[in-house]
């Protein structure tokens, strides 16, 4: 019951906090225009990003109180380090969606929310080993792996960022997934499992106004909150990481190919474009929404498949997912060519 009021209590926070967010991103024309890479039509208020972030705080505030979030994994320190630096997250993503900061200014947000979970004792303490056993590893690298491994996941979803509901739905999947997991390796109603579900909830309230066509989107600090709780959760779940990147594989490997051709063509890794797969599945045809839903099953299928394979499966797995999404970017660039030249 707890879990379910969890999930239920942030949804409904969300919904409510979303109708706010919309009428004050309207009322201050905090609004995201029409543009040539962009496939809205008419301005789309922003700051949806804030009521999923009001959302989780106040029903993770709550259970917070009531001492549900903390457990031998999880501190205070860790809960109020998760809280202050969604904030930071949220204000850096007011100021660019109201300002546009250069990419300079956009970086400094994550980099100071990310330093603040690391100060606070979150870390990479250990990874599978697929031979069987544990690996442990030491606090510099543990510290430098979490670094790393959170910013990725911040500008994933960030650059993920390009279609309605994509971000807000695959984040819910998501986090449904990291706690079916949690409830198969820690205690009965540990922190990890409410934090998921907060978070899942949050962003399935949102959902309701960001499906095609969206009411209202994400806007920056939204994109990059939903990456930052992802690759936290993903660190005080058990250090996941497989079972992460498996759930947000396409995401992830579609992120790194776009990122290594920008930089080939001395571009900037963190410009935006339309040459990321959820763009090619529309030009090759899809719908909007069909594009949405095929993301959302491949995301689902691997997160799910992950819940019942050892160390050594996911690996493979990995391996798989990388080969298909190789063949099918592949495929859709003749498909795409065709289609252009016929």
């Amino acid at each position: 019951m707890p879990y379910l009021i969890a999930l239920s209590l942030a949804f409904i926070f969300s919904f409510i906090f979303t109708i706010q967010a919309k009428k004050i991103a309207l009322k201050y024309k905090i609004v995201d225009s029409p543009a040539p890479r962009k496939i809205h039509q008419k301005p789309i208020p922003l700051l949806g990003g804030t009521a999923i972030f009001l959302a989780f705080s106040l029903t993770a505030l709550i259970f917070w109180q009531q001492g549900l979030l903390t457990d031998q994994k999880i501190s205070n320190l860790n809960i109020l380090a998760i809280l202050l630096g969604g904030l930071i997250l949220i204000i850096g993503g007011y100021f660019d969606d109201r300002y546009n900061l250069k990419p300079a200014g956009q970086f400094i947000f994550p980099v100071l929310a990310t330093i603040i979970i690391l100060v606070s004792g979150i870390k990479i303490e250990f990874i599978t080993n697929p031979l069987g056993g544990i690996l442990q590893i030491s606090a510099t690298l543990g510290v430098s792996a979490a670094f790393f491994w959170i910013l990725g996941m911040i500008y994933t979803t960030k650059l993920l960022d390009g279609l309605d509901g994509l971000v807000s739905g695959i984040t819910a999947i998501s986090a449904l997934i990291i706690y079916l997991v949690s409830l198969s390796w820690d205690v009965a109603a540990s922190g990890t499992s409410f934090l998921a579900l907060i978070l899942a909830g949050s962003c399935l309230g949102f959902l309701i106004f960001n499906w095609h066509p969206a009411k209202i989107f994400l806007g920056e600090g939204g994109s990059v909150f939903c990456g930052f709780l992802l690759g936290v959760l993903a660190i005080i779940s058990g250090s996941k990481i497989a079972t992460a990147l498996l759930i947000m594989g396409v995401p992830v490997l579609d992120v790194a190919w776009v990122i290594i051709r920008r930089i080939r063509q001395g571009l900037s890794p963190i410009k935006a474009d339309s040459r990321h797969l959820h763009f090619r599945l529309l030009d090759i045809g899809l719908t909007h929404r069909g594009a949405v839903m095929f993301l959302y099953l491949i995301s689902a299928a691997f997160g799910l498949a992950s819940l019942f394979l050892p160390s050594v499966g996911k690996i493979i797995a990995l391996g798989v997912l990388i080969s298909l999404m190789i063949i099918f970017a592949g495929s859709l660039v003749i498909v795409y060519k065709f289609k252009k030249n016929d």
